[in-house]
């Protein structure tokens, strides 16, 4: 089996919008042009590439979006408090998975909010703010979940751990 080479990267075009997400214009052309530079056009030809790109991901909207920092040191907080309080493993399973679930929405609305700036640029589309809206209602109600959730199983443990 011969091994062929990957295809050339586009150049980026000169249509690419420059408001990329919730970021300022500046930042995101600046993280549209580093992205154009780390290849981010092309295809992952092998499987570290593929964690490279998503850790380059998650970077990103770690820098560039607001809520998805408070949404990581708020699931830290909880995490930890968890431990703290010796949580059995099932209930700190529980925690995690609803702290990923904000997150994985969240980077989620991120790049929704991305492609449909790519798509119509500067200009208002009704149906774009349906999409950005619904995206960023699934990362609300996701987040109240995940809050009731943890109040549910935090708040027991912590009452009882005061009253001593």
């Amino acid at each position: 089996m011969e091994v062929k080479d990957p295809p050339p990267r586009p150049e980026r075009s000169a249509n690419v919008p420059e408001d990329l997400s919730q970021t300022s214009p500046g930042q995101a052309r600046r993280a549209a042009r580093h992205a154009a530079h780390r290849g981010a056009w092309t295809i992952a030809g092998d499987l570290p590439s593929s964690f490279r790109y998503a850790a380059q991901g998650l970077g990103y909207g770690f820098i560039s979006q607001r809520n998805f920092r408070i949404h990581v040191v708020t699931g830290g907080v909880v995490f930890g408090l968890g431990l703290w309080l010796q949580l059995p493993a099932l209930q700190l399973a529980v925690l995690v998975l609803t702290v990923a679930a904000v997150l994985v929405l969240e980077l989620l609305n991120t790049a929704i909010e991305a492609v449909v700036d790519l798509a119509i640029g500067r200009r208002f589309h009704p149906l774009a703010r349906i999409a950005k809206d619904c995206a960023a209602a699934a990362v609300l109600v996701a987040a109240i979940s995940s809050m009731l959730i943890a109040l549910l199983l935090l708040l027991p443990p912590l009452l009882e751990h005061l009253q001593r």
